[in-house]
Order: structure tokens, then C-alpha cells, then sequence
């Protein structure tokens, strides 16, 4: 039961990703519906036996306080796919500060992007542009659904029509 349920508000709107069990007993006790099962997949007890969902519809509507997707080291590695952002290895990763802190840089996540060790000793205390590198992607601040989408397994297309995604 490590699969993980994508749970929707009322109004069909994404809003948290959890675990089966958690998800089984929202349904269970009536809290949320059943939108989508998983694949052929049951959970089993003496006397029944239960689809395991794969995506539940909350019966209430939720206001859902947001306070933003934490600014950590793994939420900016996971942001930038795990790939340095100037050369795109994904070896021996660091996060490096596009105006460095010694030059007032702040750590934010338009400041923050991934590097490796070696383009990030290579741009030293300078920008991007005064070191010669080139971005691969321009810094953003990630959105909620942004993060619900990175959890979306490609073959997922339960998930995908509620979370904006065309599968691969």
C-alpha cells in the first residue's frame, strides 16, 4: 500500500496527493467519493474485498490555506528535474545563488537554481552572464499543482485529466 491517491476538492480541483490507506478511509467513512479505482488492484479483508482508489472527490468543499511550496535544497533540486542548470549533468549536485550572497544575492526561489560542482566553481562569485554560462531554464517560483505533477507517474491518466497533463 504504497501507492499514493490524488484527492480533489469538491469543484474537481486538485488539491493533495495521499497515501492509500488515508484515502480508504475517507471513502470508507463517507467523507470523500470513489472517482477512479487503480488497476485491477483490491484491498482484502476477512469477509470483503475494496477497490483501491486512485483518485477520491472530497464531499465538502475545502478552503484550502496556501502557503506556498517550501523553499528547501530538495524542493529546488526537484524544481530544476535533479539537472544542473547550466550544463544539464545530473552528477554531483549543488545549488548555486545566480547573484551571489557575497554580492547581496538573497536565497529565494528566482536566486536559487541547481548546479553541479564543477559549473558552480567555475561561475565562482559572479553571475551567470559575467561567468559566460547560459541558463537552461530561467528560475520560477513552483506552483502547488506544479508539485502534484512532478508526483505524476506517466502512465497515470487517472491523474493527468485533473492535473492539466498530456502523457507521454
Amino acid at each position: 500500500m504504497r501507492d499514493k491517491v490524488l484527492i480533489l476538492n469538491q469543484d474537481f480541483s486538485a488539491i493533495a496527493i495521499c497515501t492509500v490507506h488515508k484515502a480508504f478511509l475517507l471513502v470508507y467513512l463517507q467523507k470523500a467519493e470513489m472517482v477512479s479505482k487503480a488497476n485491477g488492484a483490491v484491498l482484502r479483508t476477512v469477509s470483503a474485498s475494496f477497490p483501491i482508489p486512485s483518485v477520491i472527490r472530497l464531499q465538502r468543499y475545502v478552503k484550502v490555506p496556501y502557503y506556498g511550496i517550501a523553499l528547501s535544497r530538495h524542493n529546488v533540486l526537484r524544481r530544476d528535474n535533479f539537472l544542473c542548470q547550466y550544463c544539464g549533468t545530473n552528477k554531483n549536485l549543488t545549488l548555486d545563488h545566480l547573484l551571489p550572497r557575497s554580492r547581496g544575492g538573497e536565497t529565494n526561489w528566482l536566486n536559487l537554481v541547481t548546479a553541479c560542482s564543477r559549473c558552480n566553481s567555475r561561475k565562482g562569485d559572479r553571475t551567470p552572464e559575467e561567468a559566460g554560462l547560459k541558463l537552461l531554464r530561467k528560475p520560477s517560483k513552483p506552483s502547488l499543482l506544479t508539485f502534484l505533477q512532478l508526483h505524476l507517474n506517466t502512465n497515470n491518466e487517472d491523474w493527468s485529466l485533473y492535473l492539466n497533463v498530456k502523457n507521454k
